[in-house]
């Protein structure tokens, strides 16, 4: 028959010697069987005489719980323990060996680094990014053609209304009251002040004069190309 009871430390002796054990792995164990007030895995034990046992299973929680008892006897001296009987010492004996054969036998499962599982999903990301960025990059070199396109097929067109109704001429010449109304009559948003920035930034010009269509997108902050392509268009046709 197995109990459980708390027995004095120095009740106990063991018949594996001390130094098998490294004194700094059973200080460590020492300190935290004082933290924790005890030790959590009971010592086997069986009596050998009146109140004196010896370590069966344990040798070295029991010499960490002497180190314990070295370094604060007021908290270390009781230790729990399961004793066993003298005539199951064999059967308690066989349990033990079985016991620790098990543990041997079974391998930590080491968990995968969540790196590693987020690797393969950061890769497709990336790749995806490039793919929109590049499809973005291909779609605004095709959109800046093509303003490209218009802009030129535009300026071959305006020469032959006459240099009257040249826009380009029209936003050298005009005065900012004059742009503003000419702006308004072609629905242009914001055209008095557009014809305010359109007006100072000619005046910055060392000729004061814009050289062609690109200079005035170029120098007028927030005109944009759909909009002068519009006063083109509007313009030109006036």
């Amino acid at each position: 028959m197995i109990k459980f009871f708390m027995v004095d430390v120095e009740s106990v002796t063991s018949n594996v010697p001390r130094s098998n054990f490294q004194e700094t792995d059973l200080e460590i164990l020492a300190d935290l069987i004082l933290e924790s007030g005890g030790i959590l895995k009971p010592l086997v034990l069986k009596k050998t005489g009146f109140e004196q046992y010896e370590v069966v299973d344990g040798h070295f929680e029991y010499y960490s719980a002497v180190r314990a008892k070295e370094k604060n006897p007021s908290e270390g001296d009781m230790v729990s323990a399961l004793i066993i009987s003298s005539e199951n010492e064999d059967v308690a004996l066989k349990q033990v060996a079985s016991l620790k054969g098990i543990n041997s036998s079974i391998k930590p499962v080491t968990p995968q680094p969540e790196t590693t599982k987020l690797e393969p999903r950061l890769a497709n990301l990336e790749l995806r990014l490039e793919k929109h960025f590049n499809e973005f990059k291909s779609e605004f070199i095709q959109e800046k053609q093509r303003i490209d396109n218009q802009f030129k097929q535009l300026e071959n067109l305006i020469p032959q209304k006459g240099e009257q109704n040249n826009p380009l001429n029209l936003l050298n010449s005009l005065d900012k009251d004059e742009l503003s109304i000419k702006l308004q009559r072609s629905r242009i948003r914001g055209a008095e002040k557009l014809a305010k920035d359109i007006f100072d930034a000619r005046r910055k010009k060392s000729k004061q004069q814009f050289e062609d269509y690109r200079d005035v997108v170029k120098s007028v902050k927030n005109l944009g190309d759909k909009t002068i392509l519009t006063i083109i268009d509007e313009w030109s046709r006036s």
